[in-house]
Formats: C-alpha cells, sequence, structure tokens
C-alpha cells in the first residue's frame, strides 16, 4: 500500500508544544507508511527545519493568514502542486475551520481538525465581532472535518462544544513527550552553578511562552510576596514570546528583577528542570501542559492553577492545585508549605509513572498511527 500522504497545517513555527510534539511524532512514525509535510504561517527560520528535512518532509510557508482571499488562493496552489495528499491535519484551532474548508473545496478526502488548548477564557472575553468569527468557524469544523482530534476533554470542548463527545468524529489524543532526556539523573549543583543559583537556594520555575493564557504577572506578584519572606529565593522562567519585556518590567518594579531569572528558549528544558525544587503554573487555561508532564517526569512537585485539566496528573502526590481567585500571598503561603516539605515519591517511581501512560510520546505517535491508518480503510 502506498504511504499515506499527510499535511499538517502548524501556524507558528517555534518551539511551542504542537510544534515539539510533531516533531516526537515524524521521528517515531513509520516512514514506510506515513509521509508528513508542514505547512506554515511564516517564513521564518526553526530549531526544527534540519529534523523536517532529514525525516523526509517539507516545510511549505503560506502566508497572509489574516488576508482570507489571498492565503486561499495559495493554499489551493499548494495543494496542487505539492499533493496530492490523503490527509490534512490543521492544528491552527478555530481558523482550522476555513483550512478544512479550503481542503474539502480542493478534494481532500480527510481532514482533521485537533484542538491543543482551552482558549475558553479568551473566547468569553472576545468582542461580539470575535465571537461572530468563532461561531462561524466553528460551523465550518462541524461541517467540513472529518475527524477531530482534542488534546484533552477541555480543548476538545474549546473547539468542538459543550456536546462534542457526543459526535463519533470527535475524540481525545493525548499528545506525548520525549522521555529520552529524563532517563538518566542530573546533577543539579552543576545546573544551578552554570546559572548562577547559590547552591542551596529554594527555587520556583516556570516553562511556558509569554502569553497572555501562562499568567506571568500574576507569578511576579506570587514571587514578590515570597521574596519577602524568603530574601534567598531564586525564580527561574524559561521561555520567550511578546509578553517577555513587559514581564521583565513588572519584575523590575516589584523590585525582585535581580531574583528573577529570564533563561529564554532552550533545547534542554530538562537541565533547567533540575534546578527547581518547585513547579509553578498559574495559567488561566491550558488544553494539555506539556511542561507539567515533563515537570512530573522529573520528579518535581507542582503547583497548578484549579483550571488546569486532571488528566495531566499523571503522578497525584506531586500535584497540588489553588484556585487563581485566591490572592497571590495565599499562593505563596502554599509555595512556602511545599517548599517545606519532602517529596513523598522518588524520581525514578515518577519516570515510570509517566513513562507508562499514554503522555510517552512513542505511546501517543502510535496511538497516531492507528488513527490515520484507519483513514485508508475509510472513503470519505
Amino acid at each position: 500500500m502506498a504511504p499515506l500522504r499527510i499535511l499538517h497545517v502548524v501556524g507558528s513555527w517555534g518551539r511551542g508544544g504542537t510544534e515539539t510534539w510533531l516533531m516526537h511524532v515524524l521521528k517515531n512514525m513509520d516512514r514506510d507508511r506515513f509521509e508528513m509535510d508542514f505547512l506554515v504561517h511564516t517564513a521564518e527560520p526553526s530549531a526544527f527545519d534540519t529534523l523536517v528535512s532529514q525525516r523526509g518532509g517539507r516545510l511549505i510557508p503560506c502566508l497572509a493568514s489574516t488576508r482570507p482571499l489571498v492565503y486561499g488562493r495559495r493554499f489551493g496552489q499548494i495543494l496542487r502542486e505539492e499533493g496530492p495528499y490523503d490527509v490534512v491535519h490543521s492544528h491552527v484551532h478555530h481558523f482550522s475551520g476555513y483550512v478544512l474548508r479550503l481542503a474539502y473545496r480542493a478534494g481532500v478526502p480527510h481532514r482533521i481538525a485537533h484542538s491543543h488548548c482551552d482558549t475558553s477564557y479568551e473566547d468569553n472575553a472576545a468582542s461580539w465581532r470575535r465571537r461572530s468569527y468563532l461561531a462561524i468557524m466553528r460551523v465550518a469544523i462541524s461541517r467540513y472535518a472529518t475527524c477531530g482530534i482534542a488534546a484533552s476533554g477541555s480543548a476538545g470542548q474549546a473547539l468542538f462544544g459543550r456536546t462534542w463527545r457526543r459526535d463519533l468524529r470527535w475524540r481525545v489524543l493525548y499528545c506525548g513527550i520525549d522521555l529520552q532526556p529524563f532517563r538518566e539523573p542530573v546533577d543539579q549543583a552543576a545546573v544551578r552553578a552554570h546559572l548562577g543559583i547559590p547552591r542551596h537556594a529554594p527555587v520556583i520555575g516556570h516553562v511556558g511562552g509569554f502569553r497572555p493564557p501562562k499568567n506571568h504577572s500574576f507569578l511576579i506578584r506570587v514571587a514578590a510576596y515570597l521574596l519577602s519572606q524568603v530574601p534567598d529565593l531564586v525564580v527561574l522562567l524559561v521561555g520567550d514570546g511578546p509578553l517577555r519585556s513587559q514581564i521583565e518590567l513588572e519584575a523590575a518594579t516589584a523590585g525582585i528583577g535581580k531574583r528573577v531569572i529570564f533563561a529564554g528558549l532552550s533545547d534542554s528544558v530538562r537541565r533547567l528542570l533540575a534546578a527547581m525544587d518547585l513547579f509553578i503554573f498559574p495559567s488561566f487555561g491550558e488544553g494539555l501542559p506539556l511542561a507539567v508532564l515533563e515537570a512530573q517526569a522529573a520528579g518535581i512537585p507542582c503547583l497548578l492553577s484549579d483550571v488546569i485539566t486532571k488528566e495531566v496528573d499523571v503522578v497525584p502526590q506531586l500535584i497540588c492545585r489553588r484556585p487563581l481567585s485566591l490572592p497571590a500571598s495565599e499562593w505563596a503561603r502554599t509555595i512556602l508549605a511545599l517548599l517545606g516539605r519532602r517529596s513523598c515519591v522518588p524520581p525514578d517511581q515518577a519516570f515510570a509513572l509517566v513513562e507508562g501512560s499514554d503522555f510517552n510520546s512513542k505511546i501517543s505517535t502510535g496511538q497516531l498511527e492507528h488513527l490515520y491508518a484507519s483513514l485508508q480503510t475509510v472513503s470519505v
């Protein structure tokens, strides 16, 4: 049987959770059965470009996503010139409605809408114009998607609607993380020395893009309260994004700029996690936060906002939740209590639990392969 040709549609092309997971899929997937190309909404180079080329895939820029007519013509041209494709697998949330309509008109038989995030927080606060757009896109997804995948239950509801579980086209498929970097212990003292962190200083950390849903401003307020109680505490923030300079300014204004390390993007998040005593994640909403899975694989206690799906609790003993309605001072008191408590889960045991779960990238890739293989036996 000829390989199934799949075109992934991805908006950004950086070190985000979706892109990183797709690279794990690309590395683990059977190349004799599946060929994968990537249509991206940027012309900027990425650390992933070489891997795509090495694995036989192609990167295809399709710009002008804010100009629907221009984008539509370019998208159609790509399908004609680079195809034919058996599957268009769209990862661009509500914009998938337009993408899948274009794929339908071009005769692509299998069209997948993939929801990676819970955008209900932003959607509920959207303007009437934005809400009209969201409604139109949901109708288009319902009409033109032959299959829908959600990274979690909350991600499914955000894109497919409240009654999404009643539609047999929609399903949950958990994204996995690459566990190879977690198989060997990391020298915490060496990592801290590299970062300039005193060996015995308590360290709380966060991994994620500097974007509104991550709630970095609240994290800075929590850190300011903590540092008034524990002056030698260090805050380690891993990631980048459009709000980074604003958060740096907020830290400086709060008088804690020298105690906050902005580590930027990293291709060794595992090593940076090793520097942390506690992982804090106060997001307004997430589909499935892969960083929380990585923290558990590293055996690090985690403090999460109560809106984070419990589907991510692979090692429940490491997880603590607090409502975002509580003030920063209450979060800080919880952190102090957690820092003073010894973990009841040995790191090797935590790793084994994540390794045996659906969040292992090799397992999640196998599940995606099974889904793709089922499409080869279905005519649409």
